[in-house]
């Protein structure tokens, strides 16, 4: 294992309830067994990716999700792996047969955060998360709270976790979600089923990522862990007026089947 080698803990199968806040619906996600990472991807790891600089152990942050994916595959290509994603300038293809690091599907992401707990949280806040409750000024070092009952850490609080879904296809276009909360947020914003969306080419300070890894579906299957490329067209689609502001994932123009394979 080299330094950019993140560790890993198993994940058995499972069913997660998946809500949407905006449209009020929910859905089942059955997922097959996976590895997640034991914490967010640190400074340290990701340098180690990109070349030798040292760092210290606080996640990654302020990253874009397109720098989350392209370190995944540098980081299967140390490790010997077949990388996960075919990266086209902004067009990403996910092969869910691959075993190289990946972004966990957010059904994987609240599968592995939840732990067997229905609850807002996994513990008390206090003791698994930094929030605007410890009053810090930025990412704290990884794993310095008590761990979820999977034995992963941080999965709420201290850094917001880019996954693989885009976060609202109909309202946001190509915005990709984000999940687990950050060492400002308050406790209302830091649970396990709060969900957010950014560009994925935004830097936002607070944002970093975890990664996943495990063939996951069959060769060429665009559906997998929760995630549809079909049902992400679906999503995208609107009928009547429409809202200010929205920008819907048009199938004509950057069409999930195509780039989310």
């Amino acid at each position: 294992m080299n330094s950019a080698t993140p560790h890993l803990v198993a994940i058995p199968a499972g069913t997660v309830v998946l809500r949407d806040a905006r449209t009020g619906t929910s859905r089942d996600a059955t997922l097959r067994p996976f590895n997640i990472g034991r914490t967010t991807v640190t400074r340290a790891q990701f340098a180690a990716a990109a070349g030798p600089e040292a760092c210290p152990q606080i996640p990654a942050h302020a990253v874009t999700w397109f720098e989350a994916v392209r370190w995944c595959n540098e980081a299967s290509a140390l490790a010997g792996l077949a990388p996960a994603y075919e990266i086209r300038g902004r067009e990403v293809r996910w092969d869910v047969a691959a075993e190289g690091f990946r972004l966990p599907t957010e059904a994987e992401w609240e599968w592995a955060c939840r732990a067997g707990t229905s609850g807002p949280a996994y513990g008390p806040l206090a003791n698994i998360a930094w929030t605007a409750a410890d009053q810090v000024d930025g990412p704290q070092e990884v794993g310095g709270k008590v761990p979820n009952d999977f034995g992963v850490f941080d999965m709420i609080g201290n850094i917001w976790e880019w996954c693989w879904d885009y976060a609202d296809t109909a309202r946001y276009a190509d915005y990709r979600s984000i999940r687990g909360g950050g060492w400002a947020d308050p406790e209302w914003s830091c649970r396990a089923s709060v969900r957010r969306g950014s560009a994925p080419d935004a830097v936002l300070e607070d944002v970093g990522f975890r990664v996943a890894r495990g063939a996951v579906g069959e060769v060429g299957s665009q559906t997998a862990q929760g995630w549809s490329a079909a049902a992400d067209l679906s999503r995208a689609e609107f009928h009547g007026p429409r809202p200010p502001g929205w920008t819907p994932l048009r199938g004509d123009r950057t069409p999930p089947a195509t780039l989310n394979s």
